[in-house]
């Protein structure tokens, strides 16, 4: 770490202590086979060389606000209000940092806890923390978080079918290393009849990957009644509109903060949403601030729950991801507060509105069929080509008609995954219909 200041001087005095005689004696625990491997690096560029493969690079990519969307999957081209920009720029929130100590980080502080307090309302959940790093995160922390505070000796995770397959992949990440063993199954009903008593807990997604609105009623008490938790990972727009978790007795729920504020941005940072009964705070990760008063009376904000095992005892940690995406939360914060509980629903019902427009629009084409069941703000379509030869005209004509579930799916190469936002007009409905209409027999 060439930016510390150590002279070769404080080197040899440390390594004296340590009782070493050069630093490549602190990798000898390191196979030397593996120690110092060939990376086999390219030869290295001048500046201006790589100025000119980074705008080469760049150029691949289509800016959403330059073409026509319906692209969906995790993430929506919802609109930011310029409230959001403005506030979320000032210099006091731009240039804050992690607010260990309280008494020079009120502002930083107030925001979190604000961003906490609406989230929680909004999932009706008793409990958010001060955010993760994204949805895919978010859901693997609530399935680890789900086994601590589990029944012991309980190493079993069931996964309702739907759930995003790039979130099941982080998880598996997440778990690789230890002995949990996650089972994919059926419908939300089916993991819960598959519940025993080796279950940690049953993970569902709604609206999930495709779109689809599951009704959980019920769900929980079942789940409950074998010994298990309930993890439901949701989104925050769909929860202004539908019952949200908590209200089907979700213990921990998870979320993606991007619509609420935070524009596309090739993919991040986003925001991970987390929350739990009050009865599991104490395993939750991150960190959590609270309200109080001092010796005077005056209101102040404190970090009520940080998880130092994180920092320094890190083999006792709840996680070992404990960054918190300040500046994003305070965008859904923001966004949250100018929108109100009435824009939020409205910019949810405009979202389901035109989804279920186009979807109508499309199933009346020939060789096109909308998948059957209750979709939010997007909806999978049977193609009569392959989906990819769509997404390519697409392209072409500027326009990006959705996502080719073959990417994810290999049986689903003639799937067409479709999302609408509250931005959407009847002339871009129309727009997309037209593309389609040209495979239509």
């Amino acid at each position: 770490m060439p930016f510390i200041g150590n002279t070769d001087g404080d080197r040899r005095r440390m390594l004296d202590t340590l009782g070493l005689t050069d630093t490549g004696e602190l990798f000898a625990d390191i196979p030397e086979d593996v120690r110092y491997p060939d990376l086999d690096l390219p030869e290295p560029f001048a500046e201006l060389e790589v100025l000119r493969e980074t705008d080469r690079l760049a150029a691949r990519n289509a800016a959403s606000c330059g073409r026509l969307s319906f692209l969906g999957g995790g993430a929506y081209d919802h609109f930011v209000p310029s409230v959001v920009d403005y506030l979320a720029s000032r210099g006091e929130f731009a240039t804050s940092y992690t607010p260990y100590q309280a008494e020079a980080s009120q502002g930083t502080l107030q925001a979190i806890f604000e961003y906490q307090s609406m989230a929680a309302e909004l999932l009706d959940i008793d409990v958010v923390n001060a955010s993760q790093y994204d949805g895919a995160t978010a859901f693997a922390e609530a399935a680890a978080m789900a086994v601590r505070a589990g029944r012991s000796g309980r190493r079993k995770l069931i996964v309702a079918e739907g759930t995003h397959p790039q979130y099941l992949e982080v998880l598996r990440g997440y778990l690789q290393a230890t002995d949990v063993k996650i089972v994919e199954t059926g419908t939300a009903d089916v993991a819960a009849s598959r519940t025993d008593d080796e279950t940690a807990a049953v993970l569902v997604q709604t609206p999930d990957f495709f779109g689809r609105v599951h009704d959980l009623r019920g769900i929980a008490d079942r789940i409950h009644d074998a010994g298990a938790l309930f993890v439901v990972h949701t989104d925050p727009i769909a929860a202004a509109l539908f019952r949200p978790p908590g209200a089907d007795g979700a213990d921990i729920v998870s979320a993606e903060g991007q619509p609420l504020g935070i524009p596309l941005s090739y993919g991040g940072p986003y925001l991970g949403m987390l929350g739990c009964r009050q009865k599991l705070v104490r395993k939750m990760p991150g960190r959590i601030v609270g309200e109080t008063a001092d010796t005077e009376g005056t209101r102040g904000f404190v970090l009520t729950l940080s998880t130092r095992e994180q920092h320094i005892r890190r083999e006792k940690a709840t996680s070992n991801i404990c960054t918190n995406q300040g500046l994003m939360a305070l965008r859904a914060a923001i966004y949250m507060a100018a929108m109100g509980p009435r824009g939020m629903q409205q910019v949810a019902r405009l979202s389901y509105e035109n989804a279920h427009e186009a979807a109508t629009r499309i199933d009346a084409l020939a060789g096109f069929t909308v998948l059957p069941g209750l979709f939010f703000r997007e909806f999978a379509v049977q193609t009569p080509v392959a989906a990819s030869q769509i997404v390519s005209a697409g392209d072409d004509a500027g326009v990006s008609p959705g996502i080719d579930l073959g990417r994810f799916y290999p049986d689903k190469k003639d799937q067409l995954l479709v999302a609408l936002t509250e931005q959407h007009t009847a002339a871009d409905i129309e727009q997309l219909v037209t593309l389609l209409e040209r495979w239509a027999r």
